[in-house]
């Protein structure tokens, strides 16, 4: 399954990219921003986001729903509608600066470079085809060259990779003769038919039962070490991240307020955002008996916005600076340990105090 040094006759050869460095990310956003029209105004669905993945890590991308997660990602892979939405801001991938590309070029991106893991692997297939037929187009789109036979024996092939029994015969049943988790291994397949670099996966496991969940990710792991793709994985359960990850991105209201280790942000979290989150889930060290904490209030309308920090009307210790998380929008700041990130108006040492004074309220142990 490795890719061949050169292209064979039936694969036309990729476009040429500036030579990347050892150790270069092999994505990286910078400065992201993405704005909707809408009849009621403009929705700053990402304000001003900033990554980078390298290949053989995994990004975990965690928040409400409304943070702007899926958001961010289809940027990236170029799938927003130009007409309504306006984007800025730095994307990179392999390279290549794909924010300003006509949509042709990116188009010969995704897929091939670059693909996707959609959340919902019923609404993603196409109920009137066949899987294999469905994962062999996928091939051929960017191998145009390859014969129908061909294409069939690489998706038949994928299909075993992913773990479907019987593959040649699988290869002609449609998507609802599949379980819900055989049918997103077949959105796995297609995803990595063409050995993609950076592959996206949004919540992948969400509709999925733990035993499948817990499958499916052991098969994202195996491939990545195969493939050393770089994965960002998209989700709101913190028990994936700490399972997949290697970095951890915490958004709220469209912009990042936390980044670094998944030790850092699940060990030592810096924001009050992300005290919320761990609070709000049960965890194998604590009282059985302790009550989970739900974060109060409601996340914010991305049409109008709360001035200052965002999370500030939901913040139990927004009144601790006065009226700068009312009146300034925070900064992503060194946290402290390298490679940590937070974007909070709390100094150093009372967010050291209040985590330690949340966790004794909540009674769980992190």
């Amino acid at each position: 399954m490795d890719r061949p040094e050169s292209a064979p006759s039936g694969e036309p050869d990729r476009p040429a990219v500036p030579e990347q460095r050892a150790g270069d990310p092999y994505l990286r956003v910078s400065d992201l921003r993405v704005r909707f029209d809408t009849a009621d105004g403009v929705v700053r669905a990402v304000d001003g986001v900033s990554f980078a993945v390298e290949r053989g890590r995994t990004l975990g991308i965690v928040g409400e729903s409304g943070s702007g997660k899926s958001v961010t990602s289809l940027a990236v892979l170029g799938l927003h509608d130009p007409k309504r939405t306006t984007i800025t801001g730095e994307i990179s991938v392999g390279g290549r600066q794909l924010v300003g590309q006509p949509d042709e070029e990116v188009r010969r991106l995704r897929g091939r470079d670059m693909a996707m893991i959609f959340q919902d692997p019923l609404s993603a297939l196409h109920p009137y085809y066949t899987v294999g037929r469905q994962i062999a187009e996928a091939y051929r789109v960017h191998h145009p060259r390859v014969s129908r036979r061909e294409a069939r024996r690489r998706a038949v092939d994928m299909l075993g990779r992913v773990g479907i029994p019987q593959p040649g015969r699988r290869f002609d049943q449609y998507p609802h003769e599949f379980s819900g988790g055989m049918r997103q291994r077949v959105v796995i397949a297609m995803a990595l038919v063409n050995d993609p670099d950076l592959l996206i996966a949004d919540e992948p496991t969400t509709a999925l039962d733990v035993t499948v969940q817990a499958q499916i990710l052991d098969l994202l792991a195996d491939l990545q070490a195969e493939f050393h793709s770089a994965i960002i994985m998209i989700t709101h359960d913190l028990g994936v991240v700490s399972q997949v990850a290697d970095e951890v991105l915490v958004m709220y209201g469209g912009r990042a307020v936390e980044h670094g280790s998944v030790e850092q942000v699940l060990r030592r979290p810096q924001h009050p955002y992300t005290w919320g989150l761990l609070s709000s889930v049960p965890s194998l060290h604590g009282d059985a008996d302790a009550d989970l904490v739900p974060i109060r209030g409601n996340p914010p309308s991305l049409i109008n916005l709360p001035a200052g920090c965002a999370f500030h009307p939901r913040c139990r210790y927004a009144d601790r600076n006065g009226d700068r998380s009312r009146a300034q929008v925070p900064e992503l700041r060194p946290a402290g340990a390298p490679g940590h990130l937070v974007a909070c108006h709390l100094s150093a040492d009372d967010r050291t105090r209040l985590y330690a004074e949340d966790i004794a309220h909540v009674g769980v142990a992190r």
